[in-house]
């Protein structure tokens, strides 16, 4: 029998980098005795460092009953680290062969009732789960950067996967606090990094060419699509273009010309040559301006904190005019 995924009580995270960090971060303040794994002989000392600057952030979203940095252990072992895992979320560096191998250990190490699930960023679940005894139990589990921060997950399973191991992941994160978004299908990358990738891509060319630097695609975003997308998806957004008359409409005006432009993205990526690398390093220093990473993240929490409490408090209001 599973563990009720609304009562689990004790999570195992396995690589406590920036994002299995996160994620240890995430269980803490939401109430779990999280114990995070990591073989770096600097890994607890650099997890602390990252819980350092995660936790004011939790705490002034709100902290769920129980939730406390005193409920996390460290170990540099895998076997201890699972001994009474509820859940296990891996979080080891993007390498195909090492996650294969780890959950191939996990397989063994965890009872089949119990869960496990990737944050991998591209890896189908289908390849990582290729070696294990009990495959049905694995899963995807996507967070995003910073996951302590950012509400969204994906959750997808593999070709093997037990769909009612979907249904439980999708229980316990949206327990967790999490916003879950179930994908239906396996593709790599999943569903953010597909989107956020092919704009990557657009950016990467016109760079190359000439046509924009990288200060200016990061106006662009910060500054027009960003904060519209704070708000709403592009769909939604098409829907508000063409005044009271909706997203058919923006679709017949827009659709035959603009959206169905050739693309840049349709050819191939620019040779990804040193000096293009040097000409990108060079125009970023003028997006960073000189700010240190520590900085960088301060000024990217209070954002989101304030973009978030905005978005409620605008939700709210909303509710209350329909009411």
């Amino acid at each position: 029998m599973r563990p009720d995924p609304t009562n689990v009580r004790h999570v195992a995270c396995i690589g406590a980098g920036t994002i299995g960090g996160g994620m240890v971060a995430q269980f803490l303040a939401s109430g779990y005795d999280v114990i995070a794994q990591g073989p770096g002989k600097d890994a607890a000392d650099s997890l602390e460092r990252l819980l350092d600057q995660a936790w004011p952030v939790l705490e002034r979203i709100g902290l769920k009953p129980g939730a406390s940095r005193d409920r996390l252990r460290f170990t540099k072992d895998i076997e201890e680290a699972v001994s009474d895992a509820e859940f296990v979320q891996e979080s080891v560096p993007e390498n195909i062969d090492l996650k294969i191998s780890v959950y191939e250990k996990l397989d063994q190490l965890v009872p089949p009732s119990i869960i496990i699930g990737s944050s991998t960023s591209s890896f189908p679940m289908t390849e990582i789960q290729k070696r294990c005894q009990y495959p049905g139990r694995t899963v995807v589990a996507h967070p995003v950067n910073p996951p302590y921060l950012i509400p969204l997950i994906e959750i997808v399973g593999g070709e093997k996967t037990d769909p009612s191991v979907l249904d439980w992941a999708a229980e316990f994160f949206d327990a967790v606090g999490k916003r879950v978004l179930r994908m239906e299908k396996e593709i790599y990358g999943f569903m953010i990094n597909r989107l956020q990738i092919a704009l990557f891509r657009e950016a990467l060319h016109m760079i190359s060419a000439g046509e924009a630097t990288v200060s200016q695609i990061d106006d662009c975003l910060t500054h027009a699509l960003g904060l519209r997308w704070a708000c709403m998806g592009p769909f939604a957004t098409f829907h508000l273009a063409a005044g009271d008359r909706g997203l058919g409409a923006s679709m017949d005006v827009h659709g035959d010309v603009e959206w169905r432009a050739p693309l840049v993205t349709e050819r191939p990526l620019p040779d990804w040559t040193p000096e293009l690398r040097a000409l990108i390093l060079g125009q970023a220093e003028e997006v960073i301006g000189g700010r240190t990473i520590p900085q960088m993240i301060e000024e990217r929490n209070e954002t989101i904190i304030g973009l978030l409490k905005l978005r409620e408090t605008s939700r709210i209001n909303a509710s209350k005019n329909v009411a």
